[in-house]
């Protein structure tokens, strides 16, 4: 058993990623769902989807292929983790790699990216960043 599975979901991404694989599967939760819909909402991954019942339920997701220019997803780092919790105010939402990456936010609206909370005029804990 993990003590981080968010840290967890991101490495197994992150691997494939550098592996050039299609797919990757993860054991799912409600946090980790959240994730990967904002993941998608941002273009970083093609699609993902939940399998299995309830005690096994599976997080399967598709990556996107290789371009001549590049991967879709070259990096994610995890940022509050279970020693450290990270929070920053509406106004002091970080900016990755100068806007070209994403941080992904758990607000009290729940997961969003982190121009789509500054939209909303929400803070709350810096969960990844993801370029």
């Amino acid at each position: 058993m993990t003590t981080d599975p968010i840290a967890d979901m991101l490495t197994r991404i992150r691997n494939a990623g550098t592996a050039h694989h299609h797919k990757v599967e993860i054991p799912a939760s409600k946090m980790k769902v959240e994730v990967a819909r904002v993941l998608q909402e941002e273009g970083f991954v093609d699609a993902y989807e939940l399998s299995g019942q309830a005690p096994r339920t599976v997080l399967s997701i598709t990556l996107k292929s290789g371009t001549p220019k590049g991967r879709a997803l070259n990096g994610l780092r995890r940022i509050s983790r279970p020693g450290l919790r990270v929070y920053a105010g509406k106004d002091e939402l970080p900016r990755v790699l100068g806007g070209l990456g994403i941080s992904i936010i758990s607000t009290s609206r729940g997961v969003m990216s982190g121009a789509a909370a500054k939209r909303a005029g929400l803070g709350g804990e810096v969960v990844a960043y993801v370029w």
